[in-house]
């Protein structure tokens, strides 16, 4: 890769590593419908002008019906559904559960009529995934009071991998910058009412405050650009891989910076479901794309048909 293509690598590697700290921050201080509200109308806030200015909202106009399914399924749902798990798990145990989507994403491609063959090498992986699941939430669901947050995250990754499946199947001719500004500017409107009966009576902590704002700001509507760019520069078999990474990210920030406990299960749980996502996702044949998206690269297939227009547009917006 060229070094640009580095820098975008390390820096998406990063950027969808830390929502899972931020979102831990902002738990302390607001409601979760305030909380979703604020990181979907600070990234729609910055998307929707450049989706406007550049003509990728009218294309949009004939698909709304997939567009409402897809800015539930893949934004209003699992958001809320993760930022409220988060109230009882540690950062470091979500994002681990987080990485088994692509695992679950193969799965749903079978049973909806996908052509990708479940050979040995991904059965096994499929397998090493649920193990590392299982290590992480069998004890804590076991010991009681403990069952929901879990199922909270479970349907979360079911939804980030359900999400690919419609964008490609329903909307994969669509610019996938206007598809996440409007979804984001639906689901602003969807949460305005409850973030509004749920305000906080009093201003949070600027920690939480900090933490709302690089929800919206970077891990959605920053992270987002990059992506894109990191498509173009790169090509979205390459730039899947940075998925593989944000798992260790989300432990690394857990444990360095809110002092969660680093345990032998989180690192076993780690490898099996790191180790299962790589194997399950392994291309049964010689391919140039990915054999699953995982949930942040949900929108490389989409977003091929401007390929082009994305290589060009080096300057920041």
């Amino acid at each position: 890769m060229s070094r640009r293509g580095w820098v975008l690598f390390l820096t998406m590697s990063v950027i969808w590593g830390v929502p899972y700290l931020f979102i831990k921050v902002a738990d302390r201080g607001v409601a979760v419908p305030v909380l979703v509200f604020a990181r979907v109308a600070i990234g729609a806030a910055v998307l929707l002008p450049i989706a406007i200015r550049r003509g990728q909202i009218r294309v949009l106009r004939d698909h709304w019906r997939w567009l409402a399914v897809f800015a539930v399924v893949e934004i209003m749902v699992p958001w809320a559904l993760l930022s409220d798990a988060e109230r009882h798990l540690s950062s470091s145990m979500t994002g681990l559960l987080i990485a088994a989507v692509p695992i679950i994403g193969l799965v749903l491609a079978r049973l909806t009529g996908g052509t990708e063959r479940l050979t040995v090498v991904r059965g096994v992986g499929l397998l090493a995934g649920l193990a590392g699941v299982a290590l992480l939430a069998g004890p804590r669901m076991a010991a009681g009071g403990g069952a929901w947050p879990i199922t909270e995250v479970i349907l979360t990754a079911i939804c980030y991998a359900t999400g690919p499946l419609i964008a490609n199947r329903k909307l994969g001719d669509l610019p996938g910058l206007g598809v996440t500004a409007v979804c984001l500017a639906a689901a602003t409107i969807v949460y305005a009412p409850a973030a509004a009966l749920t305000w906080p009576a009093e201003t949070p902590s600027m920690a939480v405050i900090g933490s709302l704002a690089a929800l919206g700001i970077l891990c959605t509507a920053i992270a987002f650009v990059v992506f894109f760019r990191l498509i173009a520069e790169i090509g979205p078999t390459r730039a899947m891989v940075f998925t593989y990474v944000n798992p260790a990210v989300a432990v690394a920030l857990g444990v360095a910076v809110l002092g969660e406990p680093l345990t032998t299960a989180i690192v076993a749980a780690f490898v099996l479901i790191l180790a299962g996502s790589v194997l399950a996702t392994r291309s049964s044949q010689t391919s140039s794309q990915p054999a699953v998206e995982t949930p942040q690269a949900r929108l490389s297939q989409r977003i091929r048909p401007v390929m082009t227009e994305r290589a060009r547009l080096h300057s920041p917006e």
